[in-house]
């Protein structure tokens, strides 16, 4: 309502409330021209409205909510002097404790949140908080008094504002109280009120100078059905703003104008995010005021948000209360997302509780310590970097501001300088509207008629020819029907006729197909005695032919028994030429090995000898050295060398006959690998004769039983089949024994040619060192005949003892000579034994090879001989079996021919019945053809219908807009509609 103040100087009013249409009206004149504007809200009060109806319509509900377990926010948004904080705290409690009549939304909510708890006896905590914004510094309420240094302090500390990490905002270090009665809450309500900075303006007496926020959490104990605690959470955030004013009205100076300007800027910070968010912009400017950023879950979060926006109806405040109700419509549009609060359980209730008792406990240690940090370090650090941030932010908007404010002095010279030319502007035209509007009111009035009467009489025209066109298509088309249903009613007359002449011929085609049907079950009949008869007969014959049978499966299984005979006879006569062979294998080991004994026992013997030799002579030389050693010490080192020479012949003697003694072992160890090989071979062709024998006789054996099976049901075919079977196998099983026979015959041939190679390259090696020897025995006698004539001159003292020095060296030189020649002769004899007694075995070998393929050709003869006696037993019972075959085909040809002459007769009469005598219908040429019938379809028929006059006459005026003339006046009437009219149409244009 209007102040004491404006009722005394009669201050008009321009706003209007409707509360049952829920409607504000402001009027406003703007150049000499009244404005009306209506805003619409989901509750309007008027001046006469109390606090209770306020309270019970709008802040009710929502703190049912806040004890359901949601985060709701109630705010009051208005011009200074409106009464904010009226509605939010009301007038002050009466003495005597009572509850005032014009208490406001926090003590009214108090009350009916205790009133609740009671009334359910629920177990619940309570705690309250209080805080202030001034000037964009928060401060504590509820925060025990400090003695200050400054007496306009009001003990109040700036409070850091911080980010919870989960898109919230959180105030560190704010002082939380815990209550149980109302009573209490009023108390801190009072406490707190006190505190807040007020001051007298113009319009105003005690004008709030910051925002407060007081906030009422509440904790609920529930049990769930399982008997589990949890704890439900709402929170309630009753939010008084400072008023907007204009600082010229106001009268503020100095500090309180710097407060407005601050208050100002903060609810414009307020505005713009509420546009946001209603024009879903990009970005939201929450962090542009710390108003905004305490607001933020209220404005588009997840709380239930509840704005009372208070106006006043005085016409000096219109410009800030039409900027109210702009922004409550705005506001009004804003979509929260409200989420209950996630119940906890007592347990995680508890713990967080812990973490807040250590956190104290911190803080408490920190002051103890007194080292000039009275709160812990970090903290301290944090809020040192928030500040400096905020000083940073500050200067920044100041700058921006002054720039800001002189854009604004230029923008308003330039909008009073186009105000003047719009006030001329209009004027001038306000005259000429004047006189315009006189001569047109006239020229329309006349107009109108004009067009009103032609429209009609067209229009009347044009229906009437559109009656008359659909009348005449409608009798036309249904001549047409009528025409069509005769000519479809003499079609089904024919029709019927046609019908009854076929039921006649199809009851006489029916009698005839059972007289049919009887004459054919008698001769299938007559045909099934006379098969009948035919397979008692064949199945005598077959009888006759499987005694048959029996008998020749006999005589086989004996041909088979001998065979088998045959051919154990022929594995035992293999297997003694193969005993015989091993007899020799091994009979040519013994021998190799006492050829190989005997010669190392001469190489030993010779070998001894020569050592025996060797040491007479040095014996009989180391005489004859003591005696000349007086008188040869001038020749000392010729015989020196002498003496070297024949050394180095008798180690070359011994090293060759050593040579020779190694080839004749290498030549019998061959020998004894040739005569393994020898065995080797044997054995192979006895294992390999064996196989073969044993699956030529397996081979055999699975084909008589097959044969055996398969020759009770293919007899003749399967006789020819067996014969060639039998002659392939044992074609292929002795044409492989021919092969392995020649193989191992090969080889043995290559065996005997490899061992005289051998013999023959031993020969050769010897014949090479007995020319070698006597080589060096010429070269060594050459040397001793030198030696002799050059010592001829200085041995003339020493001819008698030279004499016997060279009787002594010939007789070792005959010695020598003698044991090379014994020997040469010891080891010819021995090879020539060895190569005897080979050829002897070779020539045994070769006997027993020979008697063992004729053990086999004999063998395999017999086997042949049994094969073809099989053979005669085959045709013989070939013979038999056609002999009985005979009869039954011509039983059997006689049995078909019977058949055929009972199925020429079936034939004929079923032929006779259904060609001749079976009637089918004659065509009368009195049925009606096919012929194609075209109705009307449902879309030709509704286009006969007449269409609606609306659509009618708009189409009219369609086609006549078409062709009027550019300036828009009509001066004739169409001609096409005159044309399409009937004669008989009554209204004709005669003027």
């Amino acid at each position: 309502p209007l102040s004491d103040d404006e009722i005394k100087v009669h201050t008009p009013v321009v706003i209007s409330c409707n509360d049952n249409r829920r409607e504000v009206c402001a009027v406003q004149n703007i150049a000499n021209k009244q404005i009306d504007r209506t805003f619409l809200f989901d509750k309007v009060f008027g001046p006469s409205s109390q606090q209770k109806d306020l309270y019970h319509q709008a802040v009710s509900p929502i703190v049912f909510e806040v004890l359901e377990g949601y985060n709701c926010t109630i705010f009051a948004y208005g011009q200074t002097g409106t009464g904010k904080t009226y509605t939010m705290e009301g007038g002050a409690r009466k003495k005597n404790g009572e509850f005032p009549s014009d208490a406001g939304v926090i003590p009214r909510a108090v009350r009916q949140i205790f009133d609740i708890l009671e009334a359910q006896n629920a177990e619940y905590s309570m705690k309250v908080t209080f805080l202030e914004l001034y000037n964009e510094e928060i401060s504590d309420l509820l925060a025990p008094e400090e003695c200050s240094k400054f007496t306009d302090d009001k003990s109040k500390k700036p409070i850091a504002l911080m980010e919870d990490g989960k898109g919230g905002v959180l105030v560190r270090g704010l002082e939380e109280e815990i209550v149980t009665t109302a009573n209490e809450i009023y108390k801190i309500l009072e406490k707190g009120s006190a505190k807040r900075r007020t001051a007298e303006t113009l319009l105003n007496k005690q004008s709030s100078r910051s925002h407060s926020i007081f906030s009422i959490t509440i904790h609920i104990k529930e049990c769930t059905p399982e008997g589990e605690e949890m704890i439900k959470c709402g929170k309630l955030n009753l939010v008084d703003l400072a008023g907007s004013e204009n600082i010229s009205r106001s009268g503020a100076r100095d500090g309180r104008a710097r407060e407005a300007g601050e208050i100002n800027k903060s609810l414009l910070t307020l505005g713009r995010v509420i546009n946001a968010l209603v024009e879903h912009s990009g970005h939201i400017p929450y962090r542009d005021s710390k108003l905004t950023r305490l607001l933020r879950d209220s404005l588009g979060g997840k709380t239930k948000t509840c704005i009372i926006a208070t106006i006043s109806p005085s016409i000096h405040c219109l410009e800030e209360t039409l900027s109210t109700l702009d922004y409550a419509h705005r506001a009004k549009n804003i979509k929260n997302k409200p989420e209950i609060n996630q119940k906890m359980m007592k347990s995680a209730v508890i713990k967080d509780l812990y973490f807040e008792i250590d956190r104290l406990k911190q803080e408490v240690y920190a002051a103890r310590e007194k080292n000039g940090i009275y709160i812990p370090r970090d903290r301290y650090l944090q809020d040192e970097a928030d500040k400096k941030a905020m000083t940073e932010k500050i200067e920044r908007m100041e700058l921006d501001f002054d720039s800001r404010d002189k854009q604004l002095a230029e923008l308003q010279e330039l909008y009073n300088s186009q105000q003047q030319l719009t006030v001329e502007l209009s004027d001038k035209l306000e005259k000429t509207e004047k006189k315009l509007q006189g001569t047109e009111h006239a020229l329309l009035d006349l107009e109108e008629r004009h067009r009103q009467a032609n429209a009609t009489i067209k229009e009347k025209e044009y229906l009437i020819s559109n009656l008359l066109k659909s009348e005449k298509s409608l009798v036309e088309r249904a001549l047409e029907l009528r025409a069509e249903l005769e000519h479809a009613a003499s079609d089904v007359t024919n029709l019927f006729t046609k019908i009854e002449r076929k039921d006649k011929i199809e009851d006489g085609n029916r009698i005839l197909i059972q007289k049919f049907q009887s004459q054919l079950t008698q001769q299938l009949e007559i045909l099934h005695k006379a098969v009948a008869s035919s397979t008692t007969e064949q199945e005598q014959q077959l009888k006759g032919m499987e005694e048959d049978m029996h008998s020749f499966v006999s005589t086989k299984t004996q041909a088979t028994e001998e065979l088998r005979n045959h051919l154990e006879k022929l594995k035992t006569m293999y297997g003694s030429g193969i005993k015989a062979l091993d007899d020799l294998a091994g009979e040519l080991d013994s021998n190799s090995q006492s050829t190989f004994g005997r010669l190392n026992s001469e190489v030993s013997k010779h070998s001894l000898a020569l050592e025996e030799l060797f040491e007479g002579i040095t014996s009989e030389a180391d005489s004859l050295l003591h005696d000349l050693q007086d008188s040869l010490h001038s020749q000392e080192k010729k015989l020196t060398a002498y003496a070297q020479q024949q050394r180095e012949a008798h180690s070359r003697t011994v090293e060759t006959t050593r040579s020779i003694s190694n080839v004749t072992v290498n030549f019998f160890e061959t020998l004894d690998g040739h005569a393994s090989k020898l065995g080797q071979i044997v054995e192979e062709a006895q294992t390999s004769n064996d196989q073969k024998l044993s699956e030529l006789e397996k081979k055999f054996e699975e084909c008589a039983a097959h044969e055996e099976k398969q020759l009770l049901a293919k007899v003749a075919e399967l006789l020819a089949e067996s014969n060639t079977r039998k002659k392939k196998l044992v074609k292929c099983s002795v044409d492989g024994l021919r092969e392995n026979a020649a193989n191992r015959t090969n080889k043995l041939q290559q065996e005997m040619s490899i061992m005289q190679q051998n013999t023959c390259s031993i020969k050769t090696e010897w014949t090479s060192y007995t020319q070698s020897t006597e080589s060096r025995y010429l070269e060594d006698t050459a040397s001793v005949e030198i030696g002799k004539e050059d010592m001829e001159g200085v041995l003339h003292k020493c001819l008698g003892q030279a004499k016997l020095g060279a009787e002594q060296w010939k007789r070792a030189q005959d010695s020598l000579l003698h044991l090379e020649k014994t020997n040469v002769a010891s080891v010819d004899e021995i090879v020539r034994g060895g190569m005897n007694t080979i050829e002897v075995l070779r020539e045994q070998f070769s006997s027993a090879v020979s008697s063992a393929l004729e053990d086999a050709d004999t063998g395999s003869k017999n086997i042949l001989s049994s094969i073809d006696r099989s053979l005669q037993l085959d045709h013989e019972a070939c013979s038999n079996l056609d002999s009985m075959i005979v009869p039954c085909c011509g039983d059997l040809r006689e049995l078909n021919n019977g058949h055929y002459h009972k199925i020429v007769e079936i034939t004929d009469n079923a032929g006779k019945c259904l060609l001749e005598e079976y009637m089918v219908d004659e065509p009368s040429c009195s049925t009606p053809r096919k012929r194609p019938i075209s109705p009307p379809s449902a879309a030709s028929i509704e286009e006969l219908r007449t269409p609606s006059f609306e659509e009618l006459l708009k189409s009219f005026w369609d086609a006549k807009s078409s062709k009027q003339q550019a300036n828009g006046e009509v001066k004739h009437i169409l001609e096409a509609a005159v044309s399409l009219r009937d004669p008989r149409v009554p209204l004709t244009a005669i003027n």
